[in-house]
């Protein structure tokens, strides 16, 4: 972003802007300087209508595209567009990206695929015995063991949750929750087609039930949920240095 007096004058690209194709508004960390790696960065709102903003969806492998590839040329961006000060964006992209994972964590889709109980679809696609137990001795083991680690997921996240708001603010507690509450997630969907067998491979057409269909694209989906927001590999280094204080290898 080169300062043009009144206003800025932005250049670039960003890949995976969420709702890109719909917002009237985006936020951009631009490189104001060179002089520092963190400081050189500030934080814009930019106008997606604005001349010189053009944004591509992208198709992803569940058939949607709530991400979208989006192309700066010579966007002429007000200075009162500028928040914070110059050089202070690495700071509040930060605080951001920690209330993002921690939403990211549980809510959303992971709340949605959580609404039907895996032991309620699991008696109505695969049946009883006669002890009144799900048929498949297995599948009951494994549908146990997700059920008490994700209760105990949501004691902890309910628990960073009343630490955020006695400190006023999230923390790095923000990454383990993302860490652990995606890939449980992921889990979820994994068994949840494992219950449905075939029927829960479903894409298109006659002969499913749309909520088997739509719990197809979730599975699909759900792949990108320990990518975006900052990977598993991220939040692995945030945890060993920020919370566990590891230092860097030498």
């Amino acid at each position: 972003a080169e300062d043009k007096g009144d206003h800025y004058l932005v250049n670039g690209q960003k890949t995976w802007t969420s709702g890109g194709q719909w917002a009237d508004k985006c936020f951009c960390l631009v490189r104001t300087s060179r002089a520092d790696k963190h400081k050189g960065i500030s934080f814009l709102l930019i106008d997606m209508h604005a001349p010189g903003v053009e944004v591509k969806p992208i198709k992803m492998i569940s058939g949607m595209s709530p991400f979208c590839e989006t192309f700066f040329t010579d966007v002429e961006v007000p200075k009162e567009n500028l928040v914070g000060e110059e050089g202070q964006g690495w700071t509040i992209g930060k605080k951001l990206l920690q209330h993002e994972r921690t939403n990211l964590s549980g809510g959303g889709a992971l709340a949605a695929l959580n609404s039907q109980p895996l032991g309620k679809v699991a008696e109505r696609y695969i049946g009883l015995d006669e002890n009144g137990k799900l048929a498949d001795a297995e599948l009951r083991v494994k549908i146990a063991d997700f059920e008490m680690r994700w209760n105990a997921f949501l004691l902890t996240a309910r628990r960073a949750m009343e630490e955020s708001k006695a400190q006023g603010g999230v923390s790095e507690i923000s990454s383990i929750l993302k860490k652990a509450g995606t890939k449980l997630g992921q889990e979820r969907a994994e068994l949840m087609i494992a219950i449905q067998g075939y029927r829960g491979l479903g894409w298109e057409g006659e002969g499913f039930e749309q909520k088997e269909l739509d719990g197809t694209r979730a599975w699909l989906f759900g792949k990108a949920t320990t990518i975006y927001g900052g990977s598993t590999e991220i939040q692995n280094n945030i945890i060993a240095k920020r919370i566990l204080g590891m230092l860097d290898h030498q």
